[in-house]
């Protein structure tokens, strides 16, 4: 046998024993692409057994013989499954390629078909009936976690009759592979479009780091000239920045209408498929509507609770938002004549003019002082100050790819508390936006030890370039922040069940501690601690900082109508009651149309690219980012009031809503910590916006 030979047989797949690496962190470097369907197939197997052993059980079904075996029993040290699922998945959208594109597909069939073998099993569900209706004494946890096993057994069909969960298996099975090639063909769309410009003169108005990371781009794919890409931190600064009108154009219409062109990544269809496949989804588990069903598990509890609380902002915003755009209408024009009709491929460009014209301030302002590695102690930082936790990169810890950094951390009294994984930069095979998530979640074991989580972060921040670090801007220091809030919820995790802890709690609710984190990156007191130009070493000036702190609120309104826009369509798609049949760009159009500030374009699409509600969680629940925003507000209220350093408030933040996951109601956690329910006041005080009156509003629209 030759010696290659003799080495395969003797390797064993890395997801089919214990990992021997630090903290038995995912061996990255040493996983094949050929590993995930043994170990997928493998664990689907074990999980078969393990629900069998559960259902001929011949002793009376228990909380501990039955409840914890199906949703958070261990077995052994790790759940094969998911521990590949977890691996699969994340990858799927921060590392991708071609051959684990085409595993995806092969695999989605057969892991929703097993998903639903689970939930459909009737013996297991009787089981679970049997303890729902008669059990011990439970702890509130306990207790916690029996409704939200029985519960999801029902939401997924298991009261349905035969013909029932038959016709359910078809229709999760084919939302689940649309669901998938959505994201694709999104990633796909995104990644094939770029403008090459090799005129110099084209590259008016752009700021250095755009025109280096640009001539970066270029270089890579071994071209002359300069490259831009619809990826964020190249497409904001070539529209905001950009003299190059019919430039702009290009880039905005190429943006805003992917996925709508007349290729294989057209997601016009699937779109019309996935809303109609979720709403007989719905009907067949007894809701008139998808989001009826999404709602009963949420804070806002049903539809006329989130239009009232889209509407209270429509009608606090819009009147401001109106303003806004008036003002920037009027920048152009004195700056164009008064014949210009301002398009949506101007308003970044103008709305920068005016910044500049009324604050004196511009990202690119505040660029050099932000540069990443100092952006990390920064944020670093507030978190060892708040909770007194601290963080070591540690390079032992594998990393999937070479931008990624792995950290372990510490608590307060330096015991090991998680580990932490950040990847900050675009490439090929990754898919826009930020986002966080877990390799491992939080647990206590038979044993009774505390197994500590394993979160990261996923973001597509400005790179270096050959002549600069990355210098981030403002906005990225903040997205930073919003998904280092994420993290915190999910290292701070103290829960008996994996299932209930870290970020596993309502989707309303999930969005708190991440907006929370947000504010400080307007605070003096923090941007002082780590605000340091790049070359200089000099701290951000005083007086920049005071016009960041005065043009905090520039465009406030718009950016909230923005995002109620989001919100309306998604509950335009996810309340429909009978089939869906009309045409989604028109749709679209309409379903936003009162919080629209901007004249609409007829051929552009977000329904198309939009992730969260298509492929995403946040289907009948885009709105939790604006309830969510009421409750930030709310509480850093509290500490505003107590000191935005304030150990004692940060411990109260941390111990009733960080480490509880979703032990609890998440009403009854945020009343523990805030000592009552929120209210609208602090956003809109913060904002700056006095909430119209009825008339007031009328008046502004006539």
């Amino acid at each position: 046998m030759e010696e290659k030979e003799i080495e395969k047989t003797k390797r064993v797949n890395p997801f089919l024993e214990q990992y021997k690496t630090p903290h038995e962190t995912v061996p990255f470097d040493k996983i094949k692409l050929e590993d995930y369907e043994e170990a997928f197939l493998e664990g689907i197997r074990r999980d078969d057994e393990q629900i069998e052993k559960t259902i001929n059980n011949p002793a009376e079904p228990t909380f501990d013989n039955t409840i914890i075996n199906v949703d958070d029993d261990k077995d052994g040290y790790y759940d094969l499954l998911s521990r590949v699922s977890t691996v699969f998945f994340n990858l799927l959208s921060a590392e991708t390629n071609d051959e684990m594109d085409a595993l995806a597909q092969k695999m989605q069939p057969i892991l929703t078909k097993h998903a639903n073998d689970v939930r459909l099993n009737k013996k297991l569900f009787e089981r679970i009936k049997a303890v729902h209706d008669n059990h011990r004494e439970l702890t509130p946890e306990e207790q916690r976690l029996l409704d939200n096993c029985y519960d999801g057994f029902v939401r997924s069909g298991a009261l349905l009759d035969d013909e029932g969960k038959e016709k359910l298996r078809k229709l999760t099975e084919e939302a689940s592979m649309l669901s998938l090639q959505f994201s694709q063909n999104l990633l796909k769309e995104t990644k094939a479009y770029t403008l090459h410009i090799t005129d110099e003169k084209d590259l008016d108005g752009l700021p250095d780091t755009a025109k280096e990371a640009a001539a970066m781009t270029a270089k890579e794919q071994k071209k002359e000239g300069w490259i831009f890409t619809l990826d964020y931190p190249s497409y904001s600064p070539f529209m905001t920045y950009s003299t190059r009108r019919e430039l702009r154009r290009e880039m905005y219409m190429q943006r805003n209408t992917m996925c709508t062109h007349d290729n294989g990544e057209n997601n016009l269809e699937i779109c019309k498929r996935i809303v109609n496949l979720r709403r007989e989804i719905a009907q067949l588990l007894g809701y008139e509507t998808y989001a009826e069903y999404v709602l009963k598990n949420r804070m806002a509890s049903n539809t006329q609770n989130v239009y009232k609380l889209l509407d209270d902002l429509i009608d606090a915003y819009m009147p401001t938002a109106k303003l806004e755009v008036a003002d920037i209408e009027k920048k152009a024009k004195s700056m164009e004549g008064d014949d210009f009709k301002l398009e949506p491929w101007d308003f970044s460009f103008y709305s920068h003019k005016l910044q500049l014209e009324k604050f004196n301030l511009d990202a690119e302002m505040l660029r050099p002082y932000f540069e990443l590695s100092r952006v990390i102690d920064g944020v670093f930082g507030l978190a060892n100050r708040l909770y007194g936790i601290t963080f070591k990169e540690n390079k032992d810890i594998p990393v999937y790819h070479p931008d990624v950094k792995a950290y372990e951390v510490f608590d307060k009294d330096g015991s090991y508390l998680a580990v932490f994984y950040a990847d900050f930069h675009p490439r090929k095979g990754k898919q826009s936006g930020a986002w966080m998530t877990e390799y491992q979640g939080q647990w206590i074991d038979k044993k009774g030890e505390n197994v500590r989580p394993h979160v990261s972060v996923v973001m597509n921040f400005t790179k270096p370039t050959a002549e600069k670090p990355a210098l981030l801007t403002l906005g990225e220091v903040e997205t930073f922040l919003h998904e280092f809030g994420h993290s915190l919820h999910g290292m701070f995790a103290n829960t008996r069940f994996e299932s209930l802890s870290g970020t596993n709690v309502w989707w309303d609710f999930v969005e708190l501690p991440s907006q929370f984190m947000e504010n400080y990156g307007a605070e003096k007191e923090f941007l002082r601690t780590f605000a340091f130009h790049y070359k200089t070493g000099e701290p951000l000036p005083d007086e920049l900082i005071e016009r960041i702190r005065k043009s905090r609120n520039f465009m406030v309104a718009y950016g909230c109508m923005r995002q109620v826009s989001f919100g309306l369509l998604d509950m335009a798609y996810y309340t429909k009651k009978d089939a869906f049949t009309d045409d989604i760009i028109p749709f679209e159009k309409k379903a936003w149309q009162k919080a629209m500030v901007l004249e609409q374009l007829k051929d552009t699409c977000m329904t198309v690219q939009f992730s969260h509600i298509m492929a995403g969680g946040y289907a009948a629940g885009y709105y939790s980012y604006k309830w969510a925003e009421v409750l930030d507000a709310d509480a850093f209220s509290v500490f505003k009031k107590n000191g935005i350093f304030n150990r004692e408030t940060a411990q109260s933040f941390r111990d009733n809503i960080l480490s509880k996951g979703g032990t609890e109601h998440p009403m009854t956690l945020y009343k523990r910590f805030r000592g009552c329910e929120p209210t609208i006041d602090a956003l809109l005080e913060r904002n700056g916006i006095k909430k119209a009156s009825a008339e007031e509003n009328r008046q502004t629209q006539q």
